[in-house]
């Protein structure tokens, strides 16, 4: 019997929508156009230059290494077949670990978003930590549930959370366009406030708008669970990458039309141009829908990202790299449940860690900086992979980099480099950190524990197959 047979798959139910509609919603994230539109508009050039040194890069990187390897797993499985079983499980963990705070720092956002459903007697709630925190269980558990009850049912979170992603954005260009045509542009957009700043304290946001570009390797954990993955996820890509692209310079530079950029709340400033513009032009009605749709976005944000992360450990559970207990399926749903379950536990624990010492604003970047910084890790492997793999005969079903081995060695390093910077400025504290010491602490110590205990765990894993007489 083959290991196909003998291996847990969850059923295939994903099509070419589906997809399409999961990286929308694990690809944009909204509360990246605010911070872009509070940096001003040279943040407009740092879009662009994230897309084509980092999107595209990644986006092909994907591609080669998916189409090689159709397996459930993604960079898991890549790392692991380029570099070794070490190399592998580092890149999962990190992969796996960085949600850890991006679930709590993409429910700080939603919830400061919800806000607006309520209007202004709701606006008391912004420097109310305990309804942040209350918030991001709850919506733990929803994402938690829905998903362990299997993607046939999730996924209609996640396509419905692109839709709150992309329809919010639509809704602020139009009122973008129509505030420049009737009132002019709130924030100067010319030649001169293009170029960007390279002192460092406005360099520390690049690092955040490359991160946003992320997300285009999140279905590739789930191939198993894709119909004909080899071809699907390609389309896929392309569509995606478009709409992502088109959604963050046009949102960013509508909120710029509306608000002047020094006025723009980094965490809201999406709803809070949308609000503004509203108000002006009579649409107060709007700002409810436009928050609810935000809100319902980021939920379903969350819950791909834990559908996708989940089978990270799955599969390490199946190889013996963590407890085997993670490579099984619930007994009716077919579902790595155990993987979620313990995910959604730790994402809980780190709404306590970030929250510790400081107030909202301070929590939201600490998560923020550490999911970038243990995200990006992994991105070194799979650009390292795609580099590696270049000495290694491919078949006729495989997806290559355009122009062959050279182009694809040079894809690899400019992902590398641009890579290594964001990790480095991640690693920086905000400007307006009131406690900087303890944020870099929080960044930069609890950053090295995730990653020394993954380590740890990976290393203690190997004993315990060696002493296994099975």
């Amino acid at each position: 019997m083959s290991d196909s047979e003998t291996t847990p798959h969850p059923p295939r139910v994903m099509g070419l929508a589906d997809v399409v509609l999961f990286y929308v919603v694990t690809g944009i994230s909204l509360r990246w156009i605010a911070t872009a539109a509070a940096a001003g508009p040279s943040s407009l050039l740092v879009w662009l230059g994230a897309f084509l040194l980092f999107y595209i890069p990644l986006a092909l990187a994907v591609l080669e290494l998916s189409s090689r390897h159709p397996d459930e797993g993604g960079l898991y499985v890549w790392a692991r077949h380029s570099f070794g079983d070490l190399s592998g499980f580092l890149a999962g963990w990190c992969y796996w670990t960085s949600n850890l705070p991006y679930f709590p720092a993409v429910f700080y956002f939603a919830a400061s978003n919800a806000i607006y459903i309520g209007g202004r007697d709701w606006l008391w709630l912004n420097d109310q930590p305990a309804y942040f925190m209350w918030f991001s269980f709850i919506g733990l558990a929803l994402i938690s549930w829905l998903n362990i009850s299997g993607l046939k049912h999730a996924r209609w979170l996640h396509n419905a959370g692109a839709y709150g992603m992309w329809i919010p954005v639509a809704a602020l260009v139009v009122l973008g366009l129509v505030m420049r045509t009737r009132y002019g542009s709130a924030t100067e957009v010319s030649a001169s406030t293009l170029v960007p700043s390279f002192e460092l304290k406005d360099m520390l946001f690049w690092a955040s708008l490359a991160f946003a570009f992320s997300g285009c390797e999140t279905a590739s954990f789930m191939s198993g669970e894709i119909k004909e993955p080899r071809r699907t996820i390609p389309r896929a890509l392309i569509i995606s990458g478009a709409t992502i692209a088109a959604c963050y310079m046009l949102g960013t530079l509508a909120v710029m039309w509306v608000l002047p950029a020094g006025e723009i709340n980094s965490l809201s400033g999406l709803l809070q141009a949308t609000s503004a513009a509203a108000t002006r032009l009579g649409l107060l009605w709007l700002v409810p829908v436009i928050a609810f749709l935000i809100t319902i976005g980021n939920l379903g944000a969350a819950g791909g990202f834990l559908a996708a992360t989940s089978r990270i450990p799955f599969v390490a559970g199946i190889d013996r790299t963590l407890p085997p207990a993670f490579g099984k399926l619930h007994p009716r749903y077919g579902t790595p449940y155990v993987a979620i379950i313990a995910q959604t536990a730790l994402g809980a624990l780190f709404l306590f860690l970030g929250q510790a010492g400081t107030n909202v604003k301070g929590a939201y970047d600490v998560l923020v900086s550490m999911g970038i910084i243990t995200a990006f890790v992994p991105f070194l492997f799979v650009f390292l992979s795609l580099i590696a793999v270049q000495k290694e005969p491919a078949g006729g079903d495989v997806m290559r980099v355009p122009g062959g081995r050279a182009a694809a060695i040079a894809v690899g390093i400019v992902g590398l480099l641009v890579t290594l910077c964001a990790i480095g400025l991640a690693m920086l504290p905000a400007a307006d950190e009131h406690n900087k010491p303890l944020a870099v602490i929080k960044i930069v110590g609890l950053t090295a524990i995730l990653i020394g205990v993954g380590w740890a765990v990976f290393t203690s894993s190997r004993r315990g197959v060696a002493g296994d007489p099975a």
